[in-house]
């Protein structure tokens, strides 16, 4: 049986203000339903699109549940839509996340783009006007990145530099993970005939992170840490019920160590240089520090470097894990497939009825065949090597209807 790609045609009818999100929800919390309600009000949008990440998330971590319920639950507290990003996009620098997210909006016609932000709500900074500054200096930028390449640093170091030294005009903060990927969303925005609107919506106090403690919402990082610490009570008053229910049975790196360990171990130092990003001599770190230690956390201790952030180094072991290599990117090198995890009538009548001069291709289940989802369905299969409890992620699965 063939995946089933189905053509929403052009309708006419009452056309449907949208507003997207790129997202993860790692998990779903307070913070994000303020989110999902402030995006929609301020966009004045009828139908919300939430672009989300899979089952491993963008800072190379696999998902603590996942993506259907993570799908699910976003669809009860005010998502329309949830299209899903490949794991090859998804477990990505900020770049190439943001190049990836956005043209799936772009897709689908959405009209305002909102993101979070960590900027102080009265700075006047202009993602907009940013993004069209970048896209004429492109050029100059890529060939003064290049003079850095010398450097023993991290490329967000690295980009920092190219930034300040064409825009020192402009107050940049770059220490804020939010903000680097709202920049990286503008850019990529402006490259499009037609760019999204776009909203930065500045996160409130009460949602930062507190390593003191858990307020009445709070962030991801700080949820995240408490379920791996095993303190689920800890988070009960910061997320809905549905998303507490689910991550009785979440997973976590630690769960997969073993058989990372055993992908490095079983692999000559000719077969590690053929994982995506993997620097000639790093392949001899890996391969010797895995042997030195007993769980991931270790492992992460061992590997980081002044040039080798945490992050990096997460995504470089999770493209150690699903066996992701450069040949296999080479030949994926194609338009990311459209497919839908879940939708609510509201979002079934925006694909519906959403004017396009074109049909609409989309993959609404996966059989026997698919084309263009190889490395996702490959990365799904691993992934569910973490517990028992995780089901089958796409043969025969159908969208969520909410």
């Amino acid at each position: 049986m063939k995946h089933d790609v189905g053509f929403f045609l052009v309708k006419e009818g009452s056309r449907m203000k949208s507003v997207g999100l790129i997202v993860e929800y790692n998990p779903f919390h307070n913070g994000h339903i303020y989110h999902i309600n402030e995006a929609k009000k301020r966009a004045k949008a009828d139908v919300v699109v939430a672009v989300m990440s899979g089952n491993f998330v963008q800072r190379g971590m696999p998902a603590l549940i996942d993506k259907w319920k993570r799908a699910e639950v976003s669809l009860k507290y005010g998502v329309d839509l949830v299209i899903e990003l490949p794991v090859e996009i998804s477990v990505q620098s900020a770049d190439y996340f943001a190049r990836g997210s956005v043209s799936l909006l772009q897709k689908l016609g959405v009209d305002t783009l909102v993101f979070g932000t960590d900027v102080k709500s009265n700075s006047s900074f202009d993602y907009e006007k940013f993004g069209n500054e970048v896209l004429t200096q492109q050029d100059k930028m890529d060939e003064y990145f290049q003079t850095l390449q010398a450097m023993s640093q991290s490329y967000p170091v690295k980009m920092t530099a190219v930034y300040r030294h064409f825009f020192p005009e402009i107050s940049l903060d770059f220490s804020s993970p939010n903000h680097v990927l709202g920049l990286a969303y503008a850019c990529e925005n402006a490259r499009y005939d037609l760019p999204m609107k776009i909203l930065a919506l500045p996160r409130q106090k009460k949602f930062f992170y507190n390593r003191g403690g858990l307020k009445k919402a709070t962030s991801a990082t700080a949820i995240r840490e408490k379920i791996i610490l095993g303190e689920r009570e800890a988070i009960q008053d910061f997320i809905p019920s549905e998303m507490l229910n689910f991550l009785k049975t979440s997973v976590h790196w630690e769960d997969y160590f073993p058989f990372l360990k055993y992908r490095i171990l079983s692999s000559t130092f000719a077969e590690l240089l053929q994982i995506y990003q993997m620097n000639e001599g790093f392949e001899h770190r890996v391969q010797a520090k895995i042997q030195k230690v007993s769980n991931f956390s270790e492992l992460i201790d061992q590997l980081k470097t002044k040039r080798y952030t945490q992050n990096r180094i997460q995504r470089l072991l999770a493209y150690l894990l699903i066996g992701l290599k450069n040949e296999l990117l080479i030949k994926n090198d194609r338009e990311i497939p459209i497919r839908i995890l879940g939708f609510t009538g509201k979002g079934r009548q925006f694909l519906n009825k959403k004017k396009q001069e074109k049909t609409l291709p989309f993959i609404s289940k996966i059989g026997s065949k698919v084309g263009g989802m190889e490395l996702t369905l490959r990365a799904d299969k691993i992934y569910q090597l973490g517990s028992k409890e995780i089901l089958e992620q796409n043969y025969r699965r159908v969208p969520i209807l909410c």
